[in-house]
């Protein structure tokens, strides 16, 4: 069974940083490409962006470009999202995702 846990959500100042990261287990990690997407409250569910199985190709949204970076460890079976430079409509809710299967989701605040 695949099992997604995302953790490192919380509250942050406009033009700060937060990482997120996504315990993945029940699946063989090191073989599937992984996602981020976001949904924040009374919109639909956003793409942020993708990794590659070996880490070596990342895709992003144009909303994220440039501040966000997606990155793995396959040796900790573990997925990361670094948000950088964050704004106040970056808040949501973060999950990650194996197909179409999502974790439980870790909450992004971005306010003053």
């Amino acid at each position: 069974e695949v099992q997604l846990v995302e953790s490192g959500g919380g509250l942050v100042q406009p033009g700060g940083s937060l990482r997120l990261s996504c315990a993945a287990s029940g699946f063989t990690f090191s073989s599937s490409a992984m996602s981020w997407v976001r949904q924040a409250p009374g919109k639909e569910l956003e793409w942020v962006g993708d990794i590659n199985s070996r880490g070596s190709s990342t895709y992003y949204a144009n909303s994220v470009k440039g501040r966000f970076t997606i990155s793995r460890d396959n040796a900790k079976n573990t997925l990361y999202l670094q948000l950088n430079s964050l704004k106040t409509e970056d808040t949501a809710m973060y999950y990650c995702r194996k197909d179409s299967v999502r974790g439980q989701g870790t909450q992004v605040t971005v306010s003053s």
